[in-house]
């Protein structure tokens, strides 16, 4: 990114930051850890910009919508040309097209370039599961599996699981997915208390708060709840905590536990990949490649507001590009 713009400031999650990666950057970029407390408020997110931003033109490459609660108040505000937004994530999609954004946000959340990366995201998520598992002397074998949330990461899990023998069942609030789902031979549950029901194994993949406070008494005893990105997005765990006794059992195990039923949250709500690496190979440079493309459209200042995406052209030259690279049919013998 910094061989193709001016990069100001790298503005690192609390809950993924690598120590190692943070001191190594902080050689040569400005880094500064901020937490969600600090991106909601419109007012100290304009000070943290203008700090970094010094009234040149900006872009924000965004994972998870991290800037949606203040970005309007960012593109009216900032003292400069603000050019937009990059984002990578479906969860920081939907909430950018949620605000009706006053600047140009590009998304390449739904690219056909993410496949590959979701795909292994998903097959990641069951083997840090099985991991997790294996270490506490048990095994996927047995029990029956809730995936809530049917799309590309989701679809993955659920096809892994089916492949494992795991008895799947799959829910979803959009009915075209459940269709979907349903002719891959998944019994889709008509309601999230009905897939849970009888579930050892939960996985969270919708990243808009699958898991409400409610929720959690209908999980069965016992049961292991894994999801794909932050806790904050997916499940209601600051509300749970006040309802259950929560003891560490593990360091990637905690169990909560009340007069109602007890249950084993995975890498404490985080994505539970994260613990092995999430490591999808080559892959992920397809998606950064697109990403580093969209804040070069970005940086001609001539993208219209509201969110867009990149044309088939620009991911197949992209894609070629990778295919020179990594294809096997590109080595040398």
């Amino acid at each position: 990114m910094a061989t193709i713009v001016d990069l100001r400031a790298i503005f690192p999650k609390p809950k993924t930051l690598d120590p190692n990666v943070k001191s190594f950057l902080s050689h040569t970029y400005p880094v500064e850890v901020i937490s969600r407390d600090v991106v909601s408020d419109p007012d100290k997110c304009l000070q943290l910009v203008i700090k970094y931003g010094q009234g040149h033109p900006i872009v924000l490459a965004d994972i998870g919508g991290y800037f949606a609660n203040c970005l309007n108040f960012l593109a009216s505000n900032y003292p400069g040309p603000f050019l937009g937004v990059v984002e990578d994530t479906e969860n920081g999609h939907q909430k950018y097209a949620a605000i009706n954004p006053k600047c140009p946000v590009v998304s390449v959340a739904r690219s056909p370039l993410k496949n590959p990366e979701d795909f292994l995201v998903g097959q990641s998520i069951v083997f840090s599961t099985e991991a997790l598992l294996r270490e506490r002397g048990d095994i996927l074998h047995g029990r029956t599996a809730c995936v809530i949330g049917y799309g590309k990461i989701g679809r993955s899990i659920a096809n892994l699981l089916h492949a494992r023998h795991v008895r799947t069942v799959v829910y979803d609030i959009d009915p075209v997915k459940c269709i979907d789902a349903m002719s891959h031979g998944f019994f889709v549950a008509p309601s999230l208390e009905e897939g849970l029901y009888g579930a050892g194994l939960v996985f969270c993949a919708t990243g808009n708060h699958s898991l409400k406070e409610d929720h959690f008494r209908h999980l069965e005893n016992g049961s292991y709840v894994a999801t794909v990105t932050s806790s904050e997005d997916e499940i209601e765990l600051e509300k749970v905590r006040k309802r259950y006794n929560v003891k560490h059992i593990h360091d990637f195990v905690t169990r909560y536990s009340n007069e109602v039923n007890h249950f084993y949250l995975l890498n404490r709500g985080q994505a539970v990949n994260f613990i092995h690496g999430a490591a999808v190979g080559p892959f992920i440079y397809l998606i950064q490649g697109e990403i580093l493309a969209s804040i070069g459209r970005l940086s001609g200042g001539k993208v219209a507001n509201g969110i867009h995406e990149n044309s088939c052209e620009l991911r197949q030259a992209i894609a070629n590009k990778w295919l020179s690279v990594f294809s096997p049919n590109s080595f040398k013998r």
